[in-house]
């Protein structure tokens, strides 16, 4: 009941202030629990201001190279990143790493805890290298004072694991998801659910290096483990099971693939309703799936609910939509049903005028489809006004004319390249 400790730290603080004085160490241990009690009830401006005024009390009664001291600095810093406030929050982190090491030594816990604090703040910023010094700096010290399978240490691992994984070495996160793998079973058993999703990240790693064996084997293990602990209907489990779907379409096993995918879409539209970005995906897979299979019909039937609810879900003018107006307009040219066709790359060109202007790349291959199709068509002068447009965007870009694709249709130059496509489990 923080209304209730508010008020009786309140009163606390003005006895204590009337008794002690201002400057007591125990009016700044009051002023501290005061402070956290606006935190908690995100009255982040009262909150700061206690923080503050502890700070300077307690620097004075304390001195700087003290645990008190380097703790207010994390919490100012936290209502800095609350606030949105970066690159200040890390400026308060930095301190409380200088603070703490002078109070506690290069190696404790608490030192850990900062350093991966700034690392997680250096990751929000997109500052992978600066991200990736701190948690190997935070590892290093925990591996130092905590067990060796300590779960701090498990999650600074994961954390440079993703590092690993957004600059696309998959071969060294995979090393860090092996190792927290290995932690996780002789800390926790083969049954528990963190050991699915360590296995459900090493499945995307082997997908990533087209070891899809491995990732079918590794994502299997995890849906076995979900399912042991939250049943069939969780979205874990559809999740799961839209992965699995991937690695068995990249197989070309297109029917064992659809069946995943309709499952997980089944769960998804149970769970998050039928209007939500999860549904959509998986509509969008089936359709590409039926596709593949030749079922042109079907699969047009799938991107028009899929359009359906990105629409709703993500705005008209989100660029999964444009992707899926394109696929549909592709699927319409594959067709020869070219007005078809041409209509919806003209809804996707409009779009992404709207949202680039006249100059980016994303409008130059929709110009380019739009020209392969005044092609078929044998329009010369409006085929040649396409695709000299679109060269002349990509000329402005930096990049090669080698860009265009001139062709009757082109539509496996989309395939398969859906944003959302192989959501994380």
């Amino acid at each position: 009941d923080y209304d209730q400790a508010l008020q009786v730290y309140q009163e606390a603080l003005s006895i204590r202030r009337q008794v002690l004085g201002p400057n007591h160490i125990d009016v700044a241990a009051t002023i501290y629990n005061t402070g956290q009690t606006h935190h908690q009830r995100a009255e982040l401006a009262e909150a700061m201001s206690l923080y503050q005024e502890f700070l300077k009390l307690a620097t004075a009664r304390l001195g700087y190279e003290h645990r008190d001291i380097a703790i207010m600095y994390k919490c100012i810093a936290q209502i800095h990143q609350e606030r949105g406030e970066v690159e200040k929050a890390k400026a308060m982190f930095e301190e409380a790493i200088k603070s703490g090491r002078a109070a506690l030594g290069d190696y404790h816990p608490e030192v850990a805890s900062t350093l991966n604090k700034i690392g997680n703040l250096s990751y929000e910023m997109g500052d992978l290298d600066a991200a990736m010094k701190y948690y190997v700096h935070g590892l290093k010290v925990e591996r130092a004072v905590l067990d060796q399978d300590h779960p701090h240490i498990m999650v600074t691992l994961t954390n440079i694991a993703q590092i690993h994984k957004q600059k696309s070495d998959y071969m060294s996160a995979m090393r860090n998801y092996r190792e927290v793998h290995r932690m996780q079973l002789r800390v926790y058993g083969k049954g528990h659910i963190d050991v699915a999703a360590t296995l459900s990240s090493m499945g995307l790693m082997q997908y990533q290096l087209k070891d899809y064996n491995a990732a079918f084997d590794l994502y299997q293990e995890a849906l076995r483990i979900r399912r042991d602990v939250y049943g069939e209907d969780h979205v874990d489990v559809a999740s799961t099971l839209n992965s699995i779907g991937l690695v068995l379409f990249k197989q070309e096993l297109f029917e064992v693939a659809k069946q995943c995918f309709m499952e997980s879409l089944r769960i998804r539209r149970k769970l998050l309703g039928p209007d939500h970005r999860d549904v959509a995906i998986l509509w969008y897979n089936i359709a590409t799936i039926f596709l593949e299979m030749g079922e042109d019909e079907e699969a047009m039937k799938y991107y028009k609910e899929t359009l359906r609810v990105e629409r709703i879900a993500l705005g008209t003018e989100h660029q999964d939509v444009v992707l899926t107006l394109q696929h549909m307009g592709q699927v319409h040219q594959q067709r020869g049903e070219l007005d078809g066709a041409l209509s919806y790359f003209r809804e996707a060109l409009d779009i992404e005028f709207r949202k680039h202007g006249k100059n980016h790349t994303a409008v130059a291959k929709t110009l380019n489809l739009i020209g392969n199709i005044h092609l078929q068509r044998a329009q010369v002068e409006e085929c040649m006004q396409c695709y000299t447009e679109a060269a002349r965007i990509y000329r402005h870009s930096g990049q090669s004319d080698d860009s265009l694709v001139i062709a009757g249709y082109n539509f496996y130059g989309l395939s398969k390249l859906h944003p959302e496509c192989a959501a994380l489990a």
